[in-house]
Parts: structure tokens; sequence; C-alpha cells
């Protein structure tokens, strides 16, 4: 071989491995990967399925009649009072006994985390019809899980780690449902009969959060209060003809979060408490002047919050979130006819109480809750502590005894926690501890966040494809 000849081919042979090289060294392998962060999977773009026309209400099946001798109630989110107690007098059992958990019946539900509400032996829960592509509010018999009915709508969701993730809310006439992304229904609570809809999207041009919404709608003397962002921060609907009665302006532009707005009553006066994306406020709810902002503060507004302010009666009010933002306690203030809100304790989640998704329990001046994963220690355990200040555990489960994100209720003197994987955990409160009574893995499933109904003693839980009703009844 001539040596002109050999340069040449040693010639290429440099340029070709140059080429490969810098082609390896300028190719990202995880290009096409996500980070894995809970709920963040398959996020759909942002406006990628707004332009559908979605007909609220539009179809409607009634498969059977319903009569019941039941007359317990739960009736949004948190029950009645807003606390996650229930007051129905009901013995429940202590322990699973030899025979183990009694499952009444059970029903396949499109994936997510919306829970239901009870009212007089009736169940309703808002459903993603996976098949259809559809949001359904489904009426079941408590007794049975025959269905009785269903409203529901065409309307394209995409799967983010779940799609339906509310609470109706319920009284003698009415029950208002929120879909995921923003469509507000209300019909007869018998009937199924639809009465409005509005779509907050469109209508006030709100931004829908991160995995859809979270927020829970309540009703107030008859009216729904409803938390949109864009346009309007709240705003109070008319149940019986879907009337805007009053709103409350936006002007910083807060949005949407998966919290739920709270009423509570300071001074003598009514008001509703919204923990936003951009920060906390306190709206009139008074007839005189509803709608006003009486109060409002940026001192903690992380970008995504879920749990629910919780108020206690000297005017303090509890606030927390997940993803490392802790939880601060505020003090409402009033001065003449003025409101104003200071911060007395703010911290991350290694250093007090806080939660990721469920709101916490307030008992006897006590608060209970189970602690998120970045909480260093004692992560996971469920903790109590005293209000006063929620920088010092007066107990803690210990490490034993760890959780997930699944909800947890308080009824006839009992806890009952509910585990990631479909375990309900049977507990009593005690001056030193939690003492576990039982526990049994009720499903064989996975994410069983949605929120926990009890009424009559029947105890409705879900993972995130089913739901199943355990009668909890004492014999």
């Amino acid at each position: 071989m001539t040596k002109p000849l050999e340069i040449s081919i040693l010639a290429l042979v440099t340029i070709i491995c140059i080429t490969a090289f810098t082609l390896w060294f300028l190719h990202d392998p995880v290009s096409e990967l996500a980070m894995s962060v809970p709920g963040l999977d398959n996020r759909p773009a942002k406006d990628d399925t707004q332009g559908d026309v979605v007909v609220i209400g539009e179809k409607f099946s009634e498969f059977s009649t319903h009569s019941s001798n039941l007359t317990g109630k739960w009736t949004q989110f948190r029950g009645a009072d807003f606390d996650n107690i229930v007051k129905d007098k009901t013995p429940l059992i202590d322990s699973w006994g030899s025979t183990g958990p009694k499952i009444l019946w059970e029903v396949l539900l499109g994936e997510g985390h919306a829970a239901p509400v009870i009212w007089n032996g009736r169940a309703y829960i808002l459903d993603y019809d996976e098949i259809k592509k559809a949001d359904a509010l489904r009426c079941f018999s408590l007794e049975t899980g025959e269905q009785i009915w269903k409203r529901s709508y065409s309307v394209q969701v995409k799967r983010n780690h779940g799609m339906s993730r509310t609470i109706p809310a319920i009284n003698d006439k009415y029950i208002v449902s929120i879909g995921p992304r923003g469509h507000v229904m209300c019909n007869d609570q018998q009937t199924g009969e639809f009465l409005w809809g509005i779509d907050l999207v469109k209508e006030y041009n709100t931004e829908i959060p991160f995995w859809y919404t979270g927020q829970c709608p309540f009703i107030d003397s008859d009216v729904a209060i409803l938390a949109p962002g864009g346009t309007s921060m709240i705003i109070g609907v008319n149940c019986a003809t879907g009337e805007i009665i009053w709103e409350t302006p936006n002007p910083k532009n807060w949005g949407m979060s998966h919290s739920s707005v709270m009423p509570i009553t300071f001074e003598g006066k009514k008001m509703y408490v919204y923990a936003a994306v951009g920060g906390l406020c306190g709206i009139s709810a008074e007839e005189e002047d509803a709608g006003t902002i009486l109060w409002q503060t940026t001192e903690f507004s992380p970008s995504v919050v879920a749990p629910s302010p919780i108020t206690i009666d000297d005017g303090r009010i509890f606030i927390t979130a997940g993803y490392g933002a802790g939880a601060a306690m505020l003090q409402l203030n009033k001065s003449g006819s003025s409101f104003s809100v200071e911060v007395v304790q703010k911290y991350k989640p290694k250093l007090g109480m806080a939660s990721e998704q469920q709101t916490p329990i307030l008992f006897n001046g006590l608060m209970y809750g189970v602690l998120p994963k970045d909480a260093g220690g004692p992560r996971n355990q469920f903790v109590c502590c005293d209000p006063k200040d929620c920088t010092k555990y007066l107990w803690t489960s210990g490490k034993t005894h760890r959780f997930g994100l699944g909800p947890y209720v308080l009824a006839d003197d009992k806890l009952f926690i509910l585990d990631d994987d479909g375990t309900l955990t049977i507990a009593k409160l005690t001056k030193t501890g939690l003492k576990v009574l039982d526990e049994a893995r009720i499903i064989e499933g996975q994410d069983a966040w949605g929120p926990i109904a009890i009424a009559d003693g029947y105890l409705l839980m879900r993972d995130s494809k089913k739901m199943v009703c355990l009668d909890m009844r004492r014999q």
C-alpha cells in the first residue's frame, strides 16, 4: 500500500471517529424521559383539549327506583361541619373480627380520586367514564350498590395520574359537582334533573391546576360557593336558577388551587377562607357585602396546595401544603370594621405539623394528621400537636405505623385511616399515642387517596379504580 493511500485512509478513519464522538457527546440519552414526580406523569398540554364543545348535563340514564329508611348524611368535603368528624351516633366496630371486613358491594370507577357524598340511603359520586369519555354524576343505593341514575356529558380528559378527584355538595334539594376540567353541574338530588351548568374555563378564564380540578364545592343556604380564579376569585350561584348572585374580584390574578373554600366566623363576621395559587384570602359571606375581600396575604403561597385551611376558635388559621412548602399559622385581627392577618408561625415540613394532600383534623383542641414523605425522621407517621405550637409533637405513631397519602376520618371516637394500597386501619386516640385496634387490606389496588364517607354505619372508600362499601355497624 502506498504511503499517500495510507494517509488518506488514516485521515478518513480519524474524521469518522471524531464525528462519531461528537454525535455521542452531544446526544442527550434522557431527552425523551420525564422526571418522575407524583401526579406529573402525562400531564396534557395547557390547551390541547379546550376546543371541544361540552354540553353540560346533556345525557341521562335511569336504572332503578329506590327507597330507604336510612337518614344518615355526609353532605360535602369533610362533612357538614367541615371538620372530617362523623357526628352520626351509630356504634361502629373496633375490629374486623374472625370473618374479616364485611364488604357489602363494590363498583368499578374511572381512574381518579373523586369521593362520594351520602344522603338518606343514597351515595353520589362524580366519576369519569373512560369508555364513553364523559363526566358522570352517578347515584347508588348505599345499602345494595345498585345504580339508580346517571347524569353525564361528553368531555375529553387525558389520564394525568387520575382524572376526576372532587367531591360533590348536596342538600335536601340540590347536588353540585365540578368535573376535572372545571365544568360545574347542578341537579335535583332525587331525580337527577339537570338544572344548570357553568364552564369555569370559558366563563371565568379559569386556569385548571396541575392534575385537574381538585376543589370541592359547597352549598350555603342554597347558594353554591365556587372559586374559579381567573376573572373572579370566588362566586356565589343560586342553586335554583344558576344566577350568579355575587362575585369577588381578582385584581392580583390568583389562580384556582386544589384546596377548597372553608367557611368561618370571626368576631361575629361570617366569611369564606380560600388558599388560592398566589395567597390566602378571606371573603365576606354576609348578604349585605357578600363577595367583598376582607383580608388577604401572600406570606404563605406555594405553587401547589391541596389541603384546605383549618380554623381555630380564637381566629387562627392553619394552612399546609406539600412539595417542601411546610405550613403556617396565621392570626386574624379586627380593628373597627377592618380585618388584617399576620403570620405567627411558619416552617418547613421537617420542623412541624404538615401535610401534602389530606387536611389535618382538629379535635378537642388538638391537631392530628399524617406527615409528608419529606418530614425527616417521623415522615409518614400519624402525629398529634397542640396548635399553639405546631412545631412540637405531643406524640407520633412511631416507626412501625407509617401511612401514605390516603385519607383519615374520626367516627364513634375512633380513627379510620386509609393507606395508599387500600389498607384500612382502625385506631383509638389516647393521651399518649395512637392505639391501633385492627387493620386489613380492603382493596388490592393503589393510590387510595379519595376521602372516606361514613353514614348510618356504612363506610365508603376507594382506590384509583374501585369504590367499595363496608358495613361497619357494631352488632
